[in-house]
């Protein structure tokens, strides 16, 4: 399911044309027929064919559309050059443009705020269960041992530090995003989130003030049952990264909303949105929705930037206008995205966007004097200085090795322009 989600985003990408090729498409035409109406008016007027020759290759010379050609190509180069530098790598320079038009960054919770490494913090007994705090987490493990969930092998891992022996487990089945089952001596025990527990109508009434409290802490929550009976909880938490709370004030400078995607409860979403200024939350989202909301955000008129690390991101990573994998992540995250964080820090978010931002800066700069240049040397090319005597004859009858030094002049100025991003600061 996780690869048919990510060939259908991948699919429903489209191509963005580069700038200049949607102005060299006009431009060039055009300069062609500047250069023979030139032709055709100069021959007219002075009769003589090699005067209006000499200014038709004046006006194709020095409208050469070199400046244009090199004004995107040197500014990616150089753009991705630098974010290479820095551990940032676009995969194609149709991602380092889309970069510029986000709105809306959405970060995965585990893995890209947090450090991506749970540990047990809480075992909670409830009334009626025969053990104590080390046999429900023996129980609880010994079911988790057949799953491949993060939050699963914490549990396993802090039962192994414990000293605790797990029990064999037959008939094991997960549901994804909600929990696993499995025999235990006989017994049928479940442990997953409580709202898949009131799926099945279990009645969570003597561990629903433990579960709203622990939730309120920002923890994860699992519930522990047997045979149908809620037998108690099982609490799992996960660090924040130091400069998660940093990167995502440098977001907000930038002008971008902020929203966490999270399969976590939305209580302990909304505590860790609250302490990192997050603007927007998305909980409980079960693995095959995660590229649903993202459309869905999409929908409603945004540029949207995804960032995660786990296989399940892999869908929305892909359907993303532009997905950031955290090079610590999966291969398959890794593999799907568009940019590639080689560490695991935000900070990476906000040096792509700002590298994005400052080469199509450059390029729309690139483009604007290489233009302009045209613009204004076009019409001294094709003789409209001539009927001023009292200026210079190098400008009333512009020659074509003037044309040419001129022309290679503003392709050297593109070419400086572009390597100025080399000198830029850290964004």
């Amino acid at each position: 399911q996780i690869i048919r989600l990510v060939q259908e985003a991948q699919g429903s990408k489209a191509p963005i044309q580069a700038v200049a090729d949607r102005v060299a498409a006009v431009f060039v035409p055009a300069i062609i027929v500047v250069a023979l109406i030139t032709f055709g008016i100069w021959w007219a007027v002075g009769g003589e064919f090699v005067p209006a020759m000499i200014r038709l290759v004046a006006v194709l010379v020095i409208a050469c559309p070199c400046a244009l050609g090199l004004a995107t190509p040197t500014a990616i180069m150089a753009g991705t050059g630098k974010a290479a530098e820095r551990g940032i790598l676009f995969k194609n320079s149709t991602a380092l443009e889309q970069a510029t038009n986000l709105d809306t960054v959405v970060l995965d919770k585990t893995g890209t705020i947090t450090e991506g490494k749970p540990r047990v913090s809480d075992v909670v007994t409830l009334a009626g269960f025969t053990g104590d705090d080390r046999e429900l987490l023996r129980v609880c493990a010994s079911v988790e041992k057949g799953s491949e969930h993060p939050l699963g092998r914490a549990i396993v891992a802090h039962a192994e530090s414990e000293g605790l022996t797990l029990q064999p487990l037959t008939e094991f089945q997960a549901t994804g995003g909600a929990g696993v089952q499995a025999r235990i001596d006989d017994a049928l025990v479940m442990v997953g989130k409580p709202g898949w527990f009131e799926e099945q109508n279990m009645d969570l009434g003597p561990a629903k003030d433990n579960i709203a409290r622990l939730q309120g802490e920002g923890k994860t929550v699992m519930v522990v049952a047997r045979d149908g009976a809620i037998c108690g909880l099982v609490a799992v938490s996960d660090t924040i990264k130091p400069d998660s709370a940093e990167a995502i004030r440098d977001l907000h400078r930038m002008n971008l909303k902020v929203v966490m995607l999270t399969g976590d409860n939305r209580q302990a979403a909304r505590k860790i949105a609250a302490d990192l200024g997050i603007d927007a939350i998305e909980a409980e989202v079960r693995p095959e929705e995660k590229s649903q909301r993202i459309q869905t955000l999409q929908e409603k008129g945004g540029t949207i930037g995804m960032v995660g690390d786990g296989i399940n991101d892999a869908p929305a990573l892909a359907q993303a206008d532009v997905g950031l994998a955290i090079g610590t992540g999966t291969d398959v995250a890794i593999e799907t995205a568009d940019v590639i964080l080689a560490s695991g820090s935000l900070h990476g978010i906000v040096r792509a966007i700002g590298l994005s931002r400052a080469t199509m800066r450059t390029i729309r700069q690139n483009l604007f004097w290489a233009f302009g240049y045209n613009v204004l040397l076009i019409p001294v090319a094709a003789g409209i200085l001539y009927p001023f005597e009292n200026l210079p004859m190098m400008l009333r009858q512009l020659h074509p090795i003037l044309a040419a030094l001129a022309m290679a002049f503003s392709s050297i100025s593109v070419v400086s322009n572009s390597l100025r991003l080399y000198r830029s600061p850290d964004q």
